[in-house]
């Protein structure tokens, strides 16, 4: 038995066939993902692993969802969605690019990670979480300034709980941190922010090109490049 799905939604979601193993899929690779840190603040200093802890919950509702065709958690893990997917993405374009450009802006001289490791760490959870978008949900309804709002308010946050783990440790997760001044740490975080928000709003435009676009009667459906209406 699988329930009804929004005009837009590409596939049937929460049901038991390809939602469920996707969300298996990912469940299984972000669980594989998680090292343990005896330092204050445990691993939770790391950027990463808060967004694999937000993507692994947003997963494990939706896991729930496929199999209890409960209508409520499928939409308790949309409503996270909005939040995981754009800041894993954010966490990926900033590890790839700044791992580019020098590897110990964003790893410490003795850490060396495993590819698959890495992959799991900074791409997977991104790449899932926007085929679980593109393919199982429906269209989000957020828009750009509340996106904004959330985002700003996420990066700032991460900003004084890092300073507070760094009164305890004295030491940065990243160290690039340790390489910029306050004003220049402000910079990044505010950056960080538009950069989730954009990320917001290319998967919006992504999933309209995808599935097409509006919300109830007049759904504007984009199929094989041919638009019509849904009444």
């Amino acid at each position: 038995m699988e329930t009804r799905r929004h005009p837009l939604q590409r596939l049937n979601s929460p049901s038991l066939s390809i939602s469920a193993f996707i969300h298996f899929i990912g469940l299984s690779s972000f669980a594989a993902s998680f090292r343990y840190n005896d330092s204050y603040g445990w691993h939770f200093q790391y950027l990463t692993i808060i967004g694999l802890t937000l993507a692994t919950t947003t997963f494990a509702f939706g896991s729930l969802a496929d199999i209890t065709l409960s209508p409520l958690l499928f939409q308790i893990k949309n409503t996270l969605s909005v939040c995981s997917a754009p800041l894993e993405i954010l966490i990926s374009i900033l590890y790839w690019s700044l791992r580019l450009i020098d590897k110990n802006l964003v790893l410490p001289d003795w850490m060396e990670l495993d590819p698959l490791a890495d992959i799991g760490f900074h791409a997977a959870p991104a790449v899932l979480l926007a085929l679980d978008l593109l393919l199982l949900s429906p269209p989000w309804t957020i828009r750009p300034l509340p996106a904004l709002t959330l985002s700003t308010a996420l990066a700032f946050t991460y900003w004084v709980w890092v300073e507070h783990c760094f009164n305890h440790n004295g030491w940065y997760p990243y160290p690039l941190f340790d390489q910029l001044s306050q004003p220049w740490r402000a910079v990044l975080f505010s950056c960080s922010a538009l950069l989730m928000t954009g990320s917001t709003v290319a998967l919006q435009w992504v999933y309209a090109r995808l599935n097409g676009y509006g919300i109830g009667s007049g759904v504007r459906m984009v199929k094989g490049g041919k638009a019509s209406e849904a009444r």
